[in-house]
């Protein structure tokens, strides 16, 4: 039974033969059917060169594809040729005449073949059937000379990895170790994405994370190694189940230059191509070779597009361009035969001239390009002369321009554009439709992108940060590499604050050369636009450096100097283009983004970095705005603490304080000891209600306030009455307050006195040499509620080795769910602190607060530690 149908007709011309050999290559292998392919080449040689060079008439030539093989008929239109017949007596002759050499490999290669005559025509067929396969034998190849084998290392290392189903590494074996220098107990546990480099642009391929998921999966990226470079290699994954039915991925890695030991034989295409031709006009070979793609794979359908189209008039090159959208410029999507893979995605006008000849929507045939030079931009400086070029159209709306070009003048004529036309016709449906998937597919990657940068921007509020997650996101998505100018105000320069490359050991360089050139012009205008000075800079700065190394001679030549500019070079040799970043109507920025190595960007890549830009401004705004609020929130909150503690004479003074939260808000918490005259010192701790400007204000005042009231003379009591009245004062702006002020007396037995008033304030803890721990005042109300305030003050004596112990409510309200540290929790902290200075206890209360919980401390810390030291301490 018949499953598959294809034909073509050849003229009878030498070249020809090719085209033949071509069509039964790219039928029998978009079947699947590559062990029988060369067979059927070699025998279809032979007799389309008898047809259509001995016998001088067309060629048809039809694929059959039957359950039991392939069936090829050759039919020319010359009966009277004779058969030579191997049965009869008379003997065969020297096979490698001319003549009649066909039939002889047939009858020595093929599994049956026959020659039928008409009245008008003679047809030579042959049968191939399918190869049985042995068991157990996927594929082989013949034996190859030494010379032509694959190049590996002496030892060849496969690292072998495993990640569960969370992307997680659970086994990595001694190979992979050596290949990227992490232990095993480095990387077991990580996942595999925080090591992999991978080449991923949105919308035209697969993520790692996406692979990892796959059954099985086949190709290159990188592995960042232990000394931070990028390791190529070539990997193969296969997803397998435990007994347990628990999936996980196994990984098969190479150095890429021996991806030879892992990559599987290249298969041909699929069936749908020649299927679709038998259902489809018969007699069209350029159709039925063009249809292999599958039906949205773009870029291998314009690929197949140019090389038939090519081999369709035997042209030297060709190339395929598509429209943008408002179909005033061509961009480059495919190419074969040009000399520089520079031309991708380069892009030409619609228009490029008057006349038929100079626009893309009419079908044109340049004869000799020497004779009119600049008439095909595209071809400049390639040796081409010769070009025909038609449209792609549907429903009477340019898409694109197909051209096929040859070396030699006059080759083209208007019967090859027309015949070019016709396939051009015939394809541009299926292209346009396979474009509008692309897109389709681009925007909607490109929406996923813009989410998750502006999640990730929005992330963090760190400037340097900012700038970073800027450049990540950029290289390699979108760029080979990323430059980020700041701007501070409108009368500043702009000044290079971030340099990224996607082969880090060119940053340096990199940076350099963007150091020595003027930055790009700031503009306010959205839009990406070109930025030449890099790549120009660079070039000449190679060429100055190779002509130095030439007159030196090889042995007086600098090491590191023609390599290095050549490889800066290289790195900015493509285009460049600077996009502004603009925020609050301002510009504060700009974002550069360059190609290497003749490298054009594409569209929608320029469209989707423009997107990116304008995010990427808001957050560095943002960045900048909190970065200025925090140094102000800090230099206030350093304001309200003491610039240093004075040295008391007799007793030992630690304090500790910490802030919590980021840092942007003012906290409410404070201390501070200060002499009161000769012999005696007050010391204060105190948390005002509540966070920000007002809390400061309160805190402000109590600790000048303290200062001023206490040099003057006033008591303890007297002073906190007084600052009463002044927090009162403040009307709405005043806030509640709790306050541990005290004066200290060191005595010339060694001891201390102290008077302290508690408003309020978790109470001081007097901890002896026995160990045992007290109160040492007792609570009174706290500040800024009532006008008139009764308070009294308390004496302490400290004993030689008797601590006391002042903390805010940050060290007692420390929580961990429903628990709480509270009073008792930091008596029995405090018990444990006998013998030790007032720096190990402050050290260890702090210690044992962080640890009472997981979670970092939610509200500010002030522990202040006074201790009276014993006589041997001294």
């Amino acid at each position: 039974m018949i499953t598959a149908r294809a034909a073509a007709t050849f003229e009878p011309v030498g070249r020809s033969v090719a085209s033949a050999r071509t069509f039964v290559r790219d039928t029998l292998q978009g079947w699947g059917l590559t062990d029988i392919v060369d067979d059927a080449v070699v025998l279809t040689s032979e007799l389309v060169t008898n047809a259509v060079v001995h016998s001088g008439t067309t060629a048809d030539v039809v694929c059959v594809r039957a359950d039991s093989g392939v069936r090829i008929e050759v039919t020319d239109r010359y009966p009277e040729r004779e058969l030579p017949l191997q049965t009869t007596s008379r003997p065969i002759g020297n096979p490698d005449r001319e003549g009649g050499r066909g039939l002889l490999l047939c009858a020595a290669l093929a599994s049956r073949w026959g020659v039928e005559y008409t009245s008008t025509h003679k047809q030579v067929w042959f049968h191939l059937d399918f190869p049985d396969r042995p068991a157990g034998t996927r594929s082989a190849g013949p034996a190859l000379p030494t010379d032509a084998l694959p190049v590996t290392d002496a030892r060849v290392r496969v690292a072998v990895t495993q990640v569960d189903r969370t992307g997680l590494i659970t086994a990595w074996n001694d190979d992979a170790q050596e290949l990227f220098g992490y232990a095993a107990e480095q990387v077991i546990g990580k996942p595999l994405t925080d090591l992999a480099a991978w080449p991923h642009t949105p919308g035209t391929g697969t993520g790692v994370a996406e692979a990892l998921q796959l059954s099985r999966w086949e190709g290159s990226y990188g592995i960042r190694g232990a000394d931070g470079r990028v390791v190529p290699v070539y990997a193969s994954h296969l997803r397998v189940r435990d007994a347990d039915g628990d999936p996980s991925t196994v990984c098969l890695l190479v150095r890429e230059r021996e991806r030879a030991v892992l990559q599987s034989p290249q298969r041909g295409p699929g069936t749908d191509a020649a299927e679709g031709a038998e259902r489809g006009p018969a007699g069209d070979a350029f159709e039925v070779s063009i249809g292999s793609p599958a039906p949205d794979d773009l870029d291998g359908l314009l690929q197949r597009t140019v090389e038939r189209a090519r081999d369709m008039l035997d042209g030297d090159a060709a190339y395929l361009l598509l429209a943008t959208d408002d179909e005033t410029e061509l961009e480059v999507r495919a190419s074969t035969g040009l000399t520089s893979a520079r031309q991708r995605f380069a892009r030409v006008p619609v228009e490029a001239g008057t006349g038929r000849y100079g626009s893309a929507r009419m079908p044109a045939v340049h004869e000799d390009l020497s004779i009119v030079p600049g008439a095909v931009p595209l071809l400049a400086n390639t040796g081409l002369r010769s070009v025909v070029t038609v449209p792609l159209k549907v429903e009477g709306r340019l898409t694109g321009s197909l051209g096929v070009a040859a070396e030699a003048p006059g080759r083209y004529s208007n019967e090859e554009a027309l015949r070019l036309q016709f396939a051009a016709d015939r394809i541009a449906l299926a292209v346009e439709r396979a474009r509008l998937t692309e897109l389709e597919r681009l925007r909607r990657n490109s929406l996923s992108f813009l989410v998750e940068a502006s999640d990730l921007l929005a992330g963090t509020l760190d400037r340097d940060q900012t700038l970073a997650l800027m450049a990540q996101m950029t290289v390699p998505t979108l760029a080979n590499w990323c430059a980020v100018y700041t701007v501070a105000d409108p009368a500043s320069d702009p000044e290079l604050s971030y340099v990224l490359h996607e082969d880090e050991e060119r940053i340096d360089g990199l940076k350099a050369l963007l150091t020595r050139i003027d930055p790009p012009e700031q503009v306010r205008t959205g839009g990406a636009r070109l930025w030449t000075a890099p790549a120009q800079t660079a070039h000449a700065a190679s060429l100055r450096t190779s002509l130095r190394g030439l007159s030196l001679g090889d042995a007086a030549r600098p090491s590191s100097g023609p390599s290095a500019s050549l490889a800066t070079a290289s790195a900015v040799g493509g285009e460049t283009v600077v996009l502004p970043l603009v925020a609050r109507n301002r510009v504060i920025g700009m974002l550069t983004l360059g190609k290497s190595t003749d490298g054009h960007f594409r569209q929608e890549n320029l469209e989707l970095a423009e997107d990116l830009s304008r995010r990427a401004a808001l957050a560095l705004d943002n960045a900048r705005l909190y970065s200025e609020r925090t140094a102000i929130s800090q230099s206030l909150q350093r304001s309200l603490l003491p610039p240093e503690l004075p040295d008391v004479s007799g007793v030992e003074v630690e304090v500790i304080y910490r802030a919590a939260g980021e840092g942007n808000e003012v906290g409410g918490d404070f201390y501070d000891l200060f002499p009161i005259r000769d012999g005696a010192y007050g010391f204060a701790i105190g948390d005002v209600c509540g966070t920000g400007p007002e809390a400061a204000a309160v805190t402000g005042l109590a600790r000048h306030a303290l200062r001023l009231l206490a040099r003057e003379g006033f008591g303890g009591p007297a002073v906190l009455e007084r600052l009463n009245a002044a927090i009162l004062d403040e009307g709405a702006r005043s806030r509640f307050l709790t306050l541990l002020y005290g004066e200290l007396w060191p005595q010339e037995d060694g001891s201390a006195v102290l008077k302290v008033v508690c408003a309020g304030h978790p109470l001081p803890l007097r901890l002896r040499q026995d160990g045992s721990v007290e109160p040492a005042a007792e609570p009174q109300p706290l500040l800024g509620v009532m006008e008139d305030l009764e308070l009294y003050e308390q004496t302490v004596t400290l004993d030689p080795g008797d601590v006391l112990l002042c903390v805010t409510d940050g060290v007692t309200e420390r929580r961990e769910g429903s628990r709480m540290l509270g009073d008792d929790g930091l008596v029995d902290v405090l018990t444990t602190c006998t013998g030790l200075t007032a720096g190990a206890v402050a050290s260890r209360v702090l210690r044992a607060v962080e640890r009472f919980a997981a979670e970092p401390p939610s509200d500010d810390m002030a522990i202040l530690a006074m201790r009276v030291p014993e006589p041997q301490d001294s």
